[in-house]
């Protein structure tokens, strides 16, 4: 497990406009992870994730469209209220067409999308909507959006896509119920998946990226 701390510059994919930057070297790479950041924050803050992750893979770090301070961006707006979050859907749905052209734009190879918090929703969005784009989807300390359900693919579209659930017991920013109602929901919809339940917050931990990287290793073939 030795990606290459190494960190290049932002670069705009034409097709979507968003912008990413590659953590890594490796030259020839197996597979392909996207990794998505949450609300406020940007694609560097995923960065240190990519020296614990498996080898032959391209990391790709992706920054939100929606800027939401200095170095503060968003998939999509969102409000944490009493009766949960509330959140532009339009929004959402924008940058879920715009993940799906810039993986569309990249040349092939098995890919796997996954983020933290919002940027673990928009990764599910994208898995099960547009599973033949993907390999697996990995939600670490977020939730699926109910109001996609009417765009999830039909289950023989499914069969071929799996999914990773982490989530912090002591999560105060979504919790944990998020996570057991995307559990349920994945296996309503025939999604091959693990879920694990770690003793930490809004957060992630080594255990967990222990634990995302075996799954990782075996959705991609990385071993082979």
């Amino acid at each position: 497990m030795s990606n290459q701390n190494n960190f290049f510059e932002p670069v705009r994919e034409p097709q979507s406009g968003i912008f990413f930057r590659k953590a890594g070297s490796t030259a020839s790479p197996k597979a392909r992870l996207l990794l998505l950041h949450g609300v406020g924050s940007n694609e560097a803050n995923l960065a240190p994730l990519a020296a614990s992750l498996p080898e032959g893979l391209e990391v790709l770090l992706l920054r939100g469209p929606l800027q939401v301070g200095p170095q503060g961006f968003a998939w999509y707006q969102v409000n944490f209220t009493s009766n949960g979050p509330s959140f532009n859907q339009e929004q959402a749905e924008s940058s879920r067409q715009l993940l799906l052209r810039f993986i569309e734009a990249l040349p092939p190879l098995p890919t796997v999308i996954a983020g933290f918090s919002q940027g673990g929703i928009m990764s599910s969005s994208v898995g099960v909507t547009e599973p033949e784009l993907v390999k697996g989807f990995a939600l670490l300390s977020g939730r699926m959006l109910r109001e996609i359900d009417s765009q999830i693919a039909v289950p023989e579209r499914l069969k071929s896509v799996s999914a990773f659930i982490a989530h912090g017991l002591q999560d105060n920013v979504l919790p944990v119920d998020w996570a057991k109602e995307a559990d349920a929901w994945l296996e309503r919809i025939g999604v091959a998946h693990e879920t694990h339940f770690y003793d930490m917050a809004h957060e992630i931990g080594a255990e967990e990226l222990a634990d995302f990287s075996r799954w990782l290793t075996n959705t991609l073939s990385l071993s082979n």
